[in-house]
């Protein structure tokens, strides 16, 4: 086989189906009965310099993948494959992978650089191929440039692939003093700078030492600044994307360097190509981002906890920044909003300034306001719309105080240019400002209102004629509508919007007719308008919103006729399910909510949820996801009488416990087994096993996203409510889980945010897990069953209470947990609460805690334990 891989890989990419086909097979079965020469095989060939160069990059492709994949058991799975090989054949393998990156061939080496950094992220942290870096060093002082080229660009991609803990700073020196050497000036090949400008960008995150020394950080910064001068350009952008890197990495570090790095900045941003210049800006928005979060975090107040100070960066480039943001709104492209996903010039300067608004508060209106002043009557559109965006850009960040009598003035002129201006762009603009107005100074917490009596029809009738305009206008205009009911989503019995209810959802309902609704997302906007302007709706209006089921029935009816369709036309039609669905659940939840609508929605149940069920049947993820959520809306509204619909649902239900794949639908299905088990009460319990089975499985299953593993142990506890002592069957199965997930979770030391995060979710899971099955079982005979797991449920929150990393949801549940122990286990549970460790120290906290739910579960958690003590 060996002899002909050539053939088979390049028939492997042939034009021709049959021979592609016949090709990938024999791959496979050559992989699937010897691994070990299949692989060393394919990097044999990817090593051959006298090999065809598409048969060596395929062969490179295939042993990347066979080294790494996205889901994160297969990964696992193909890690340990790796491992378990021969040495002597991974010996092998690694040397034709490192005499490749001499190969005079760009496409090889490239592969190569890859698969080696692969390797390297298996075997690096399992102290294996300890002479990896220092042969790669060595290369770096070869002749040709093309091998030192290969070898800088695999240790950028080593550095992507490893933590850095696993290189040690003997090593990361020697890296960090090639790469910096490669960018210097002084090396003549481009491609060499290149690969070492790109590797510096990855191996930024390494360089915590070596920032911390002065004279490091001041070189590798020269060198850094040096390289946004270099006459390529792919070598300014890399240059710059390095900047844009160390100033969220080492902000703190970067106060000698900011004069000089705005110059720089400045200089590209007004004259350098469009890349480079995207990255120069990038540069300020990524320091806003740094000082908003420290603003945030710290609100202002430094004292010696902080972890790092503010530096004010943007506050002193103040009167120099804006005027060069500004100036880049006058950049914009005749077509840009045209595009899903275009980003030019203009609209990142436009987004620098929004950031820079958030920064600097109300210092920013002043700097402005002119701008906006000299631009928006100006004859050329670009001056108007620039004006526009500039104004929209800035009205997050400074004080209502600041900009409401700005906006009074503006508001008038800008109704005026939504209906009258010439120009596309400047209308599509100004209606995205008007949804920032209404967004950000519109609202019951605003001193004054900016929308009255007097401008409220207006309003009204100018964002429903722009609704008619062209499709990206519509959507904005939609957009304002939106933030403009929500404004009034705390208006009280009577809404401002009531009077124009009935034409606000008809002219909605329209705008998802046009023939060009699909276009710019228009659509969707429409419906999302439209639920929002439901959900904030008053009672008044509720007659109203009944009279909508019937019409939005009809339309989701209308998708589910047979009619043969491309899979274009299939994937529209799901999404326009999907838009039903949600507009469907929003409705249900606002009928739901008082009983005489509840009453007089019930005659649309049975319809709406047959509905539901022929949208199962057609089988698509998104539109799954969102009839699972609407059907979660019916379980709250219908209640008990939701039982007569379970014999059917229940395969849909079972189907999304079991996908796996689309992760979120799994999520969104446990949810609403919860949604069912407090409608329905006791009576789920015929269909409990099968549930429960599924629920286990999806525990134990490494496929499952870790996400959904807390709503399940969560959904333990509602199943446990609504069956009480039922629930006994379950329990030998159930609490092992819970202890094992309760034990991991609770020693995470030294975790990053997102891991602390991950690991509340799961406590509260299991706590809310806990806590239901302690309740469900309260009263009954059958609570004796639950003694043998006390000692265990108290040392969890022993635990928890030890660490000090509690979120404040799951403070509130664990005392919770603590009061429920004591409530349904009594007398029983008295003296374990007594011998805990933490537990009086743990309710002492709790009821002087600033948060008034934890300060109130930890009320009823004393009285549930000084009842119990009195027994």
């Amino acid at each position: 086989m060996a002899m002909e891989v050539t053939q088979v890989l390049l028939n492997a990419q042939s034009i021709d189906g049959n021979v592609r086909k016949h090709a990938e097979e024999s791959l496979k079965q050559f992989q699937e009965q010897n691994l070990p020469s299949f692989l060393l095989s394919l990097s044999s060939e990817l090593a051959n310099d006298e090999k065809p160069v598409d048969s060596r990059k395929l062969a490179g492709l295939i042993l990347k993948n066979a080294l790494d994949a996205k889901e994160q058991h297969r990964k696992l799975e193909l890690v340990q494959r790796w491992l378990s090989l021969d040495n002597n054949v991974k010996g092998q393998i690694k040397a034709f992978l490192l005499k490749t990156l001499s190969s005079p061939a760009a496409d090889a080496r490239s592969t190569a650089s890859q698969v080696i950094a692969k390797v390297a992220g298996i075997e690096l942290p399992q102290k294996q191929w300890p002479e990896l870096v220092g042969s790669l060093l060595s290369n770096i002082h070869q002749l040709p440039a093309h091998v030192k080229q290969a070898t800088l660009e695999t240790l950028g991609y080593l550095c992507e692939e490893v933590s850095p803990d696993v290189v040690d700073q003997d090593h990361v020196n020697k890296i960090l003093t090639a790469v910096v050497q490669g960018m210097n000036a002084s090396e003549g090949n481009n491609d060499v700078r290149l690969a070492a400008t790109r590797a510096l960008y990855n191996a930024l995150s390494f360089a915590q030492a070596n920032f911390s020394n002065d004279m490091e950080r001041d070189y590798i910064m020269r060198i850094a600044c040096e390289a946004t001068l270099s006459p390529e350009v792919k070598i300014r952008q890399a240059a710059f994307e390095c900047l844009v890197s160390i100033s969220s990495t080492y902000y703190d570090k970067l106060a000698p360097y900011i004069q000089d790095i705005f110059g720089i900045t400045a200089k590209a941003v007004r004259e350098d190509e469009e890349p480079v210049a995207l990255q120069a800006i990038e540069f300020w928005s990524s320091i806003c981002d740094e000082e908003i979060d420290i603003l945030e975090e710290y609100g202002g107040d430094f004292t010696g906890d902080s972890d790092i100070p503010c530096f004010y960066f943007i506050k002193q480039a103040l009167p120099a920044l804006v005027p060069m943001l500004l100036e880049t709104l006058l950049k914009q492209e005749e077509d840009q909003d045209q595009d899903e996903g275009a980003w030019n010039i203009a609209m990142a300067g436009g987004t620098c300034l929004g950031l820079v608004a958030r920064t600097v508060g109300d210092d920013i209106v002043p700097l402005v306001m002119p701008f906006i002043e000299e631009n928006i009557t100006k004859p050329d559109w670009r001056q108007r719309e620039a004006a526009t965006y500039a104004f929209g850009s800035i009205l997050e960040g400074p004080s209502p105080d600041k900009l409401t009598p700005i906006v009074n003035v503006a508001l008038n002129f800008m109704l005026n240019a939504l209906t009258k201006d010439p120009n596309n762009h400047v209308k599509d603009t100004t209606a995205w400002t008007l949804g920032r107005i209404f967004e950000f100074l519109h609202g019951s917490t605003m001193d004054t209102p900016i929308i009255t009596q007097a401008n409220c029809q207006q309003i009204i009738t100018v964002l429903l004629q722009s609704m008619k305009d062209v499709p990206n206008v519509a959507e904005k205009a939609c957009g304002a509508l939106y933030f403009l009911a929500q404004g009034y989503e705390e208006a009280g019995p009577s809404s401002p919007l009531t009077p124009f209810f009935q034409e606000i959802v008809q002219a909605l309902l329209t705008v998802t007719h046009r023939e060009d609704a699909g276009d710019s997302r228009l659509r969707t906007a429409a419906y999302e308008t439209l639920n929002e302007v439901v959900r904030c709706s008053t009672d008044e209006t509720a007659p109203m919103v009944l009279q909508l089921v019937p019409v939005i029935m009809m339309e989701l009816h209308n998708t589910l006729e047979g009619q043969k369709l491309s899979s274009d036309e299939r994937e529209k039609q799901s999404e326009l399910q999907g838009l039903l669905c949600g507009c469907l659940q929003v409705i249900i939840q606002k009928l739901g909510s008082s009983e005489p609508t509840k009453y007089v929605f019930m005659q649309y149940a049975d319809q709406v949820m047959g509905l539901f069920l022929r949208v199962f049947a057609c089988r698509s993820a998104t539109v799954h996801e969102e009839a699972m959520l609407s059907i979660g809306a019916l379980a709250y509204a219908t209640g008990p009488d939701f039982a007569k619909y379970m014999t059917e649902f229940y395969k849909y239900l079972e189907m999304g416990l079991q996908n796996f794949e689309e992760y979120q639908v799994c999520a969104v299905t446990v949810g609403v087994v919860g949604d069912i088990c407090r409608a329905l009460e006791d009576k789920i319990l015929p269909f409990c096993d099968g549930i429960m089975t599924q629920l286990l499985k999806d525990l134990s299953s490494n496929q499952l996203h870790r996400s959904v593993k807390p709503p399940i142990f969560s959904c333990f506890g509602d199943i446990a409510l609504a069956i009480g002592e039922n629930f006994e069957k379950y329990l030998m199965y159930a609490m092992p889980m819970l202890q094992s997930a309760a034990e991991l979770s609770a020693h995470t030391a030294g975790a990053d945010d997102e891991m602390t995060e991950y690991t509340n979710s799961l406590r509260n899971g299991i706590l809310e897990a806990y806590s239901g099955i302690l309740q469900g079982f309260k009263n009954s005979p059958k609570t004796q069953l639950l003694i043998p797991y006390a000692p265990h449920i108290l040392q969890f929150l022993d635990s928890m209470y030890m660490e000090k990393d509690m979120d404040d949801v799951v403070m509130k549940t664990a005392i919770g947990v603590l009061g429920d122990l004591a409530d349904t286990l009594g007398s029983n549970a008295c003296s374990l609460i007594q011998q805990s460790l933490s537990s009086k120290d743990f309710l002492n906290e709790c009821l002087s805690s600033e948060d008034h739910m934890i300060k109130e579960s930890a009320e009823w958690a004393k009285l549930a334990i000084s009842r119990a003590i009195s027994v």
